[in-house]
């Protein structure tokens, strides 16, 4: 977990970078999703470092990693509708095992799977097909607490 020290001394550099996971079984919904937040979700923030994750086993491997002091990951971004293994339930999953689980901001097809995602834990909701500007904003949200060392 990020402390409010590293979180503080991350936001001072400008050449500093976070890490958002994005999950999807397709190659296409995790370039959107690339392709509409970009490098940058707002100007106070470090540039984005990208980590794809195509499986489930591949994102629980990174939060691992993640776990035991390797790779620093600030940010998950799950798709709801991969396949087999679906955002919402992975969520859950991490939430429920992974001490300190970075925050997840869950996409979802249909508003009325609103639900669900509280249900998982998901920290923010975002419905597809995904809006640049509601996606920057919920994840500068995120990522801004997650810094501050607020999660």
């Amino acid at each position: 977990m990020i402390s409010a020290d590293r979180g503080d001394a991350r936001m001072a550099h400008a050449d500093a970078t976070v890490t958002v996971l994005v999950y999807s079984d397709n190659r296409n919904t995790r370039e959107q999703g690339r392709l509409a937040l970009g490098r940058r979700p707002a100007a106070d923030l470090p540039e984005i470092e990208y980590l794809e994750c195509a499986t489930a086993p591949a994102v629980v491997g990174a939060l691992d990693l993640h776990a035991t002091g390797g790779a620093l990951i600030d940010l998950l971004i799950l798709d709801g509708e991969a396949v087999p293994e679906g955002g919402m339930g992975l969520c859950r999953q991490l939430k429920d095992e992974i001490h300190g689980c970075p925050p997840v901001l869950l996409l979802i097809a249909r508003p009325q799977d609103s639900w669900l995602a509280t249900w998982s834990g998901a920290d923010a909701v975002i419905t597809r097909p995904v809006e640049p500007a509601a996606l920057a904003e919920a994840v500068a949200t995120l990522l801004r607490s997650r810094l501050a060392g607020n999660n």
